[in-house]
C-alpha cells in the first residue's frame, strides 16, 4: 500500500478506483486491481 500526500492523482490511475474514508483516513481501493491501494493521513 502506498502512503501519499495527494490522493487525487492516485484516483485517476484506474477507472475502478474508489476513495473511501475509514477511521479518519483516506483510502484508495480497487477491487479489480489491488495494486492501486493507497492511504492518506
Amino acid at each position: 500500500m502506498k502512503i501519499k500526500n495527494s490522493i487525487k492523482s492516485l484516483r485517476n490511475r484506474h477507472r475502478d478506483c474508489r476513495v473511501v474514508r475509514r477511521r479518519g483516513r483516506l483510502y484508495v481501493i480497487n477491487k479489480t486491481n489491488p495494486r492501486f491501494k493507497a492511504r492518506q493521513g
